[in-house]
């Protein structure tokens, strides 16, 4: 994805985009998108991000709850970890939103990478 690929969309995918990346309930319409295999190369790349975010925050979320749970005398630390983990994929998002804006790539290190091992990604393994 290219920095004049986003500087060159429409209002209305740019929208369409900054939906997929609210943080929780933007994974309904990138997963649709996915699932039906609408949009462009970007609008692809971004909905496969936003799911490979939304997964990851969801592992790490249930597994500091469920470490909560099993070591009460370290129930404070894991939740306050659950605290930073889930403001970071937050802020994760909003950076994003941002980046989306001023028309600069939507790409995260590690994280894109990833994304593009998704199933019907179309890249190879």
């Amino acid at each position: 994805m290219k920095p004049n690929d986003l500087a060159e969309g429409t209002t209305l995918e740019r929208l369409k985009l900054m939906i997929y990346l609210v943080p929780i309930f933007g994974i309904v319409p990138a997963a649709y998108s996915l699932w039906q295999r609408q949009g462009n190369r970007q609008d692809q790349a971004i909905s496969r991000l936003v799911i490979t975010l939304a997964l990851t925050w969801v592992m790490v979320y249930a597994l500091l709850s469920t470490g909560s749970h099993l070591a009460p005398g370290l129930s404070l630390r894991f939740l306050i970890s659950n605290t930073l983990v889930t403001t970071g994929y937050t802020l994760t998002n909003l950076v994003l939103m941002m980046r989306l804006l001023q028309g600069k790539s939507v790409k995260l290190p590690g994280f894109s990478r990833l994304s593009q091992r998704l199933p019907g990604s179309g890249h190879p393994g």
